[in-house]
């Protein structure tokens, strides 16, 4: 069977096309979902190092790690629910679950306490494993196999992620350094009750994507008089104190996150080649092959840009001059550039990519990986432009940071929205939901190892120390270049293996 023959096969019905610049009607009532949701996430993030370290008095290590393995898990979560709602609730269910577990995850927060806060996170990221996965695979579903429209869409999409992270490191980072960091929480829990209306209001401009209803395993008896969708449910508040455990033993996330991803790994290049034999080809495990080369390559990226909530914000904190006209900064909305850059130049990039596929100039998504993380790279190299601006305080003009996540914003342009993109061409239809989860596994993977990075850089030392300003600047300044320049090798082989991977995608582009 020929590969067209294939891809005609593969092909969803139509779907309405009547929304926002021809885009499917349902792709901004997702927009809008999205958008809260991240608000109510980045909104947690935004704050967490902060309040570990000068509310919880942690060391910057301790807090890093219990950052990296947070934020690990709550990437690594999308797995289980892409999955669950594959075989058993359907798109749109685990979409409201999710976001009812991250409401009530932000609002258990307020009780102050370490404990609180882990209980809280709990329920953040086994919500977040339900929202995030599947909000992702109705945007796809909105769209037929082979349209082009289909990578603008998801950037378009990705706009609407950065918006909810503009607010969320503006709004809530301001109301939180300024007024407590309660008063900050409570306003995150606040924006996903939000988002769950919109959602839940909107539902019919949606409805023509398939696999949103419960499905006929779902219906089916487990335990008892109740059903699957009943069981999963109430086991999903279950979940929550293991997440408890795992964040307050996080040195366990290591072999849980490799043995994931070598498991994950394995299962989709064997549904890839089951899905072969059953259609007497050879293309989709190729293409398993190829979307785990580009969870390898994801993870580089991710964990030297989530240092973005770690060492980046503390570095902010302690050796940037915020000051600007007499008004200093907080040193959690240093984080607002990348959101702001995002939403300045997605549209942008969103038009690029559809002018140069018309014109065949379009790059491969291999290359367009290896320019993103060149261009990361040379963001952390920025820091050394810095040195040479230092002030009597050991602080570093706030242009440095400027430049250094303007950088990392374009990079993130080539990479991410391109990535989303990419996961719903290369899998087949039936496991959509567990090739996303897949995805955000890498994204599980880079965020854990990113706290790792964090632990090693500046402030408070593993063994509790505090570097003076010029020692933390210099290991800053050091870290960072590092980091620079070992992306910049990266993105240097990926361009080297361009052609290999693209074989391997089978003319996916």
């Amino acid at each position: 069977m020929s590969e067209e023959v294939i891809l005609e096969e593969y092909k969803d019905d139509g779907l309405p096309e009547s929304g926002f610049g021809g885009h499917p009607k349902g792709l901004m009532t997702l927009f809008f979902s999205e958008m809260w949701e991240r608000f109510c996430y980045y909104g947690m993030r935004v704050l967490l190092t902060l309040f570990l370290v000068k509310s919880l008095m942690m060391g910057d290590a301790k807090a890093s790690l219990i950052y990296g393995a947070y934020t690990g898990l709550v990437y690594a979560a999308p797995i289980l629910g892409g999955r669950l709602a594959d075989r058993f609730l359907g798109y749109r269910y685990a979409v409201m679950l999710g976001a009812v577990l991250m409401a009530i995850g932000e609002f258990i927060i307020l009780g102050g306490t370490e404990e609180m806060l882990m209980i809280g996170m709990g329920a953040l990221i086994v919500g977040n494993g339900y929202f995030k996965a599947n909000i992702s695979t109705i945007v796809g579903k909105l769209y037929k196999d082979g349209d082009p429209r289909r990578d603008s869409g998801f950037t378009i999409f990705y706009i609407g992620i950065n918006i909810g992270a503009l607010l969320a490191t503006t709004l809530v980072a301001y109301v939180g350094e300024t007024y407590g960091f309660d008063k900050g929480f409570g306003l995150a829990g606040i924006g996903m009750l939000t988002g769950l209306f919109i959602f839940w209001s909107g539902r019919k401009n949606y409805a023509a994507a398939p696999g949103l209803e419960f499905t006929e395993e779902g219906k089916k008896t487990a335990l008892g008089p109740f059903n699957w969708i009943q069981v999963i449910t109430v086991g999903s508040l279950g979940l929550i104190p293991l997440c408890y455990i795992l964040i307050q033993n996080n040195q366990w996330m290591d072999y849980i996150l490799l043995a994931l991803f070598l498991y994950i790994s394995y299962s989709m290049i064997s549904a890839g080649a089951k899905e072969d034999v059953r259609q007497n080809v050879r293309i989709w495990r190729d293409r398993m092959i190829a979307l785990v080369i580009f969870m390898i390559i994801n993870i580089s990226f991710w964990a030297c840009f989530e240092q973005a909530g770690t060492s980046l914000t503390l570095f902010a904190d302690r050796n940037v001059n915020r000051e600007i006209m007499g008004w200093v900064m907080p040193a959690s909305m240093t984080q607002f550039f990348n959101p702001a850059f995002i939403i300045i130049f997605g549209s942008i990039f969103s038009v690029m990519w559809v002018k140069l596929s018309k014109i065949g100039k379009n790059p491969s998504i291999p290359l367009k990986f290896s320019l993103g993380i060149l261009q990361l790279g040379l963001g952390f190299l920025i820091t050394q432009v810095g040195l040479q601006f230092v002030n009597e305080a050991y602080q570093v003009p706030l242009l440095t940071l400027v430049f250094l996540y303007l950088l990392h914003t374009t990079g993130e342009l080539f990479l991410s929205p391109i990535g989303l993109s990419m996961v719903t061409k290369l899998s087949p239809k039936n496991i959509a939901g567990t090739a996303m989860g897949a995805w955000f596994l890498s994204f599980a993977i880079a965020n854990y190892v990113g706290g790792k990075i964090a632990a090693m850089t500046g402030g408070h030392g593993g063994s509790g120390e505090q570097l003076s300003a010029a020692a933390g600047l210099d290991k800053y300044s050091s870290v960072f270049s590092n980091i620079g320049l070992v992306l910049i090798g990266i993105a240097i082989l990926i361009a080297i293996l361009n052609k290999p991977i693209k074989k391997l995608m089978h003319g996916v582009e």
